[in-house]
């Protein structure tokens, strides 16, 4: 049986913004960083231990992350902790992971 097609609107910046967050997803250290995440806020230091590549690469990627308002940050001294921006983040995460997941 056909559905009709949706009826919301989505004018171009929308999806252009929907197609950024959507590409946050698109990249295997990003995936994993989100997934250390939902068990709550990480140093740098202990998010790279936890998924195996450079505290430079895991900064560069949280730098992508926290532009998309995915993760936010927040300075002790010299650290940086990060945290999941939002339980829609989580949610977002979990959704994927069912449906790679669903056989």
């Amino acid at each position: 049986m056909a559905r009709k097609a949706s009826r919301v609107p989505l004018d171009e910046r929308t999806a252009g913004r929907l197609a950024e967050l959507f590409r946050a997803f698109s990249d295997a250290n990003r995936v994993r960083l989100i997934a250390a995440l939902l068990e709550g806020e990480c140093s740098v230091m202990t998010l790279a231990e936890a998924i195996g590549i450079s505290e430079s690469a895991t900064s560069h990627h949280l730098r992508g992350l926290r532009q998309l308002q995915l993760v936010r940050a927040r300075k002790d001294g010299r650290q940086v902790y990060y945290q999941l921006d939002d339980e829609h983040v989580a949610m977002l995460f979990r959704q994927g992971l069912s449906h790679v997941l669903h056989e």
